[in-house]
């Protein structure tokens, strides 16, 4: 995700997550006309959807979209998901890679707007007053931030926008308000059903997603848990300095039949983690996130060649990811793939 600095990302790299449809199984997702054609048309206009605090209400469907980068790809993925890419007029938010076939290129074709972004590779106030919309999503409370250059809820309640952050992300600039799990990815997508008109289609992908997700569990309920090192090459400073703490991807991992030896109670995302700690820890496989990584194959070979005798490398258990381990709708497909790393042979 992502171009904006580190500081920005990890308030919302849970993301990315967050990308063009919800389940691996359900492609980038009919127009908004086929999803309401196909059964919908349930939301009781004006509906009133309560966010950070504040209420918003909403008289029909948006249908002048904008979606703001911070770092993420969950909200781009959830409107795929919905079917409901026809509403936006422009979208900063984008990966590059996706774990879900046809994402990638589905964000790369929705419309950007023209938009000349910030040094934050964000949507500036004048160009986003400019572009007209009904509806702006933003990844946190920070893109909605004057003291940054952005336009503010008030400002965009001034021409008649109704605004919206994932509720895991409510809270002051540069704080997240709380650790999200599976099921804040789940919240994300029923709120844009409820706005959009398509609250069938929410269900429809949440309860494919749990469907996916119990029956990966189930497949692994019993057998020993496994310590996964979660990492990011390239993000920081070195291999190491970027390893998975706090996030969405711990609930995956339990999900899966893992845990993160680094996971920190106090919520902090990431962790930089010595190469002698590394080498006293106990890890069974690596997962490597990819984010414009010309070789992830390759990072993931050199990060366990330097510790032999972890069981991660008399193996060479290791999976390269991309979005469906950050928040967003698609954390089954994540949660599939790491189970089957972990026990496929039985272990």
């Amino acid at each position: 995700m992502f171009v904006r600095p580190l500081v920005t990302l990890a308030v919302t790299v849970v993301a990315l997550g967050a990308a063009a449809c919800g389940t691996g199984t359900t492609g980038t997702g009919a127009s908004g006309d086929a999803a309401r054609a196909a059964g919908e048309g349930k939301t009781q206009y004006p509906v009133t959807i309560s966010n950070c605090g504040k209420d918003y209400t909403f008289d029909k469907a948006p249908s002048r979209v904008v979606l703001m980068n911070g770092g993420s790809v969950a909200e781009v993925s959830s409107i795929l998901a919905l079917g409901v890419q026809g509403s936006v007029v422009a979208n900063a938010q984008s990966y590059g890679a996706s774990d879900v076939p046809g994402r990638a290129e589905a964000i790369k074709a929705l419309p950007t707007g023209g938009v000349a972004l910030n040094a934050q590779q964000d949507i500036p106030r004048e160009a986003m007053l400019g572009l007209r919309p009904d509806f702006v999503i933003s990844t946190y409370e920070g893109g909605f931030s004057s003291e940054t250059g952005f336009a503010t809820r008030d400002d965009l309640a001034g021409i008649k926008a109704n605004t919206y952050v994932p509720g895991v992300s409510c809270g002051a600039t540069g704080t997240v308000a709380g650790t999200p799990t599976i099921e804040d990815s789940y919240a994300l997508l029923r709120d844009l059903g409820k706005i959009f008109d398509v609250p069938g289609r929410a269900e429809q992908v949440i309860a494919e997603s749990k469907k996916r997700i119990e029956e990966a569990t189930a497949a692994v309920a019993g057998k020993p848990t496994k310590n996964v090192l979660l990492v990011f090459p390239g993000m920081g400073a070195d291999d190491f300095s970027s390893i998975a703490a706090a996030g969405v991807w711990n609930d995956v991992l339990a999900k899966a039949g893992g845990a993160n030896p680094f996971d920190d109670p106090a919520g902090t995302m990431f962790a930089t983690v010595s190469k002698e700690k590394l080498a006293t820890t106990a890890i069974d496989a690596v997962i490597v996130v990819n984010y414009m990584n010309p070789d992830p194959e390759g990072s993931a070979k050199k990060i366990l060649a330097q510790f032999p005798q972890w069981e991660a490398a008399k193996n060479q258990r290791f999976l390269i990811l991309s979005d469906s381990v950050y928040f967003g709708p698609s954390n089954d497909v994540a949660v599939d793939k790491i189970a089957d790393l972990l026990h496929a042979d039985g272990s």
